[in-house]
């Protein structure tokens, strides 16, 4: 690796850190050209999934930084992405307090409003239903503000707190959480509401929209990252701007960061069609990405589709 200022160099270490920083470069160092032979077929490669370790050397070309720049890129990458699930976490709270809050204003008290996978199923590892840990974590939530409304309807009204109270200081997890559990009819009234036909992908949305979150809130890398919780996908053509992840061509893609900010842009354009949050992305990616084209990385490897940056942000 090529070092031109040592000095700029320890400083960037001193502030950001040896393995923050080393994260970045990973992807720079060699790999082993190791592919073992198969005696049964004459010599020839094994059809198998080779692991390939990497080794301490660098490409060719690469520098300090190269690194920094990447590690610049991905921060304002993750200041980006918190913008638009700030906003689809507060629509979301209201959707879900209003669709519940119909039925009771402490309706997530009322195992019956829930599924019964959700509501009475017994998990092998708690030994408990998984709304009895939601309200686990939801009286935490509720036991640690200190904001002025809920000290209000502490002192007024006593707990519990109704529902559209009570979901102001629910997090995205725990929000995400409970929408999992809801009945069959009430996952669909709000996917439809964005879109999507199928509420039980989109309750998968919300769940990968949850590590998302958790990724970019704890500074982890982003750009490059294999997303562990994939969503699912709705059927071809229903969300336009997803078809290229759809199918086998799309498996790949699937496991990269960049389908949860193109779903990130599908439920911003619905809670708020003037937003200029796509248009900030796209301009993001376009323009702030440093060329790293002399060793062989690019924007591909957060997962952009072929056309990404032609469709309308």
């Amino acid at each position: 690796m090529v070092v031109g200022d040592v000095g700029k160099a320890l400083d960037y270490l001193e502030r950001i850190g040896y393995y923050r920083l080393s994260g970045y470069w990973y992807d720079f160092r060699l790999r082993t050209a190791y592919c073992p032979l198969d005696e049964k077929t004459g010599g020839k490669p094994k059809k198998v999934r080779i692991d390939r370790p990497v080794l301490d050397d660098f490409k060719p070309g690469t520098s300090f930084q190269n690194a920094v720049d990447l590690y610049v890129f991905d921060k304002k990458l993750r200041l980006l992405v918190l913008d638009a699930l700030e906003r689809i976490e507060v629509a979301l709270r209201v959707d879900l307090s209003h669709r519940l809050g119909e039925q009771d204003q402490f309706a997530y008290l009322k195992p019956e409003l829930f599924h019964e996978s959700f509501a009475t199923e017994i998990q092998a590892d708690t030994g408990l239903p998984r709304h009895h840990a939601w309200l686990a974590k939801h009286a935490g939530l509720i036991g640690r503000s200190r904001e002025t409304f809920m000290t209000h309807n502490k002192d007024k009204y006593g707990l519990p707190v109704a529902i559209w109270v009570a979901c102001e200081v629910w997090d995205f997890g725990c929000m995400s959480t409970l929408f999992s559990g809801l009945k069959t009819e009430d996952q669909d009234a709000i996917a439809n509401s964005y879109g999507v036909e199928d509420g039980r992908v989109f309750a998968s949305w919300l769940r990968s929209l949850n590590y998302l979150r958790n990724v970019c809130a704890h500074h982890s890398r982003l750009w490059n990252r294999n997303i562990v919780e994939s969503p699912k996908l709705p059927k071809l053509g229903q969300v336009p701007s997803l078809d290229a992840f759809v199918g086998e061509s799309g498996n790949v893609l699937r496991t990269r960061p960049f389908l949860l900010m193109c779903i990130c842009q599908h439920l911003m354009r619905v809670i708020n069609p003037s937003s200029s949050w796509g248009a900030r992305f796209k301009q993001h990616l376009s323009t702030q990405f440093p060329d790293l084209s002399h060793v062989g990385i690019t924007l591909i490897g957060m997962g952009v589709d072929e056309g990404w940056d032609q469709r309308a942000w």
